[in-house]
């Protein structure tokens, strides 16, 4: 499995953010992949499909957004918000050298490379949409917002395990009990008194309770007809996700009838991207991205 290095970047105001960087195979140069991922989690979401997206020969930048993995957490929290994401992602490719990439973002991810393309649409080559939209079922998001920020007890790895399969197992129905071990160790680090935390700032959620209901169905809609236009689009749906439902994704179809679009069968909110019928849709769109 390809390795990754520790990259580190510093944010507009100050903070010390962190990805994980996957070399490119040998090859002819492609652009790189930059992966972002969802509300409460970190780069460690990317770690089966990265490696191979960096076999296949693109470098993959999978950040840890402020306030989650280990990326600093921000002093203000009104900051943990797409448009500031945004930011901070424009940040690491400039300090990179990153002038254009291809965008996987999933939930927030997604989100936030809808904020870029409002915001400087030329640093999106292409795009992996994986189950978002521009609009969201209040269901799905409901259900997040009971569990995120909330304190949790798990004072061993085996606690950790058994909360990750309640708040997800709706999602991923197949799961094992190895499957729940390994999803726990990317979702919780080690605490100060080395008892599993999450591994992410519980003050994310500030923001989203100060908007109320609006925060519950935000429409960017504008956001993504500008990431569509123009540019090859992949939505990546689980079959049943509560958050992107079966008529978003077709209104999102309509919107943007040259985007390409697959189900996986089986799978919630999210899917892991390392499912096969995943990989069969991600490789190849990739193929056609020069």
């Amino acid at each position: 499995m390809t390795a990754f290095v520790d990259r580190h970047w510093t944010s507009a105001d100050g903070l010390h953010l962190y990805a994980r960087d996957y070399a490119a195979a040998a090859g002819p140069a492609k652009l790189p992949v930059i992966a972002i991922h969802g509300l409460t989690r970190n780069s460690a979401d990317f770690e089966t499909i990265a490696p191979l997206i960096a076999q296949s020969g693109r470098r993959v930048l999978a950040v840890d957004v402020r306030g989650r993995g280990r990326s600093d957490r921000a002093p203000d929290p009104m900051t943990y918000q797409p448009a500031v994401y945004a930011k901070d992602v424009l940040e690491l490719m400039r300090q990179s050298g990153v002038e254009r990439a291809v965008f996987l973002g999933t939930s927030m991810g997604g989100l936030i490379t809808m904020a870029l393309a409002a915001i400087r649409s030329k640093a999106i080559a292409a795009a992996i949409i994986n189950d978002v939209g521009p609009e969201v079922a209040k269901e799905g998001l409901a259900r997040i917002a009971s569990y995120t920020g909330q304190p949790v007890d798990t004072p061993t790895w085996k606690e950790a395990a058994a909360y990750a399969k309640r708040t997800n197992e709706a999602a991923f129905p197949h799961y094992t009990d190895a499957d729940w071990a390994a999803f726990a160790r990317r979702v919780f680090t080690d605490g100060p008194d080395g008892a599993p935390i999450l591994n992410y700032d519980p003050d994310i959620m500030v923001p989203i309770r100060a908007a109320g209901t609006k925060a519950l169905v935000p429409s960017l809609w504008p956001m993504f007809g500008r990431l569509a236009r123009g540019r090859p689009v992949l939505l990546v749906r689980g079959e049943t996700s509560d958050l992107l439902s079966p008529a978003i994704a077709a209104k999102m179809k309509k919107r943007a009838p040259k985007m390409d679009v697959v189900e996986v069968p089986g799978v919630g909110h999210a899917p892991m991207l390392d499912e096969p019928e995943a990989k069969a849709a991600i490789f190849p769109f990739l193929g056609e991205v020069e």
